[in-house]
């Protein structure tokens, strides 16, 4: 298993997290690390990706900062410098294979079919990020993977919630699994953190109790 299977099987969980700002941002991660999380991945679906990521970098002590919506090699190059523990993609282009592989940075490309697994391998990629999961097949598409591409594995994102994410995290291929549950909208407006930490907490446990 290569070093960044590892480091992905170690966190379990990758909170997806979508920011307004950057103190948001950090009050987020700091309600998600008191709960047990170890990362979190902060899109840049918004303006303030880029500077959230860079603020929870300065305020937070061994908590990995990741960056997610990576969609160009100029996406990479800012990440690179802002010291980003990892980057995810919604998808696999030879640009950003390249940029990442230049880079050394820990890359995990989205892929939804066999045949862009087969390019992913094909360049040296063994990690990957299912995406959009739930969708493309889910834990049956990720069971029928198994036996033909013994040697990949996956992060799945997309439709993973409190009722299925223990369901992925059995299957051997799959090192840890991407959500937003513990981290919505509803719960960021109202400042709810202590709930926050309290999914985070049910999240790393495996527990089953729901705190809706």
């Amino acid at each position: 298993m290569t070093d960044f299977a590892q480091q992905l099987r170690s966190y379990r969980i990758i909170p997806v997290l979508t920011v307004e700002s950057s103190n948001e941002a950090v009050s987020v991660c700091k309600a998600l690390q008191a709960g047990g999380i170890k990362t979190v991945e902060i899109t840049l679906r918004t303006t303030a990706g880029f500077d959230a990521i860079a603020a929870v970098n300065a305020e937070l002590q061994n908590f990995d900062v990741g960056a997610g919506t990576i969609k160009t090699p100029s996406d990479l190059e800012k990440l690179a410098n802002l010291g980003a523990a990892f980057a995810v993609s919604p998808g696999y282009t030879a640009e950003l294979n390249d940029c990442a592989a230049a880079l050394e940075m820990n890359w995990l490309p989205g892929i939804a079919t066999a045949s862009e697994l087969m390019r992913g391998l094909a360049d040296g990629r063994r990690c990957f990020k299912l995406f959009p999961a739930q969708a493309v097949g889910g834990i049956a598409l990720l069971k029928s993977l198994a036996a033909p591409f013994a040697e990949a594995c996956f992060c799945p994102t997309g439709g993973i919630s409190p009722d299925n994410y223990q369901s992925y995290l059995r299957l051997a291929n799959v090192l840890c699994v991407g959500g937003s549950w513990m981290v919505s909208r509803e719960l960021i407006e109202n400042a709810q953190w202590d709930k926050i930490s309290e999914l985070s907490r049910q999240c790393m446990s495996g527990g089953q109790d729901q705190l809706y």
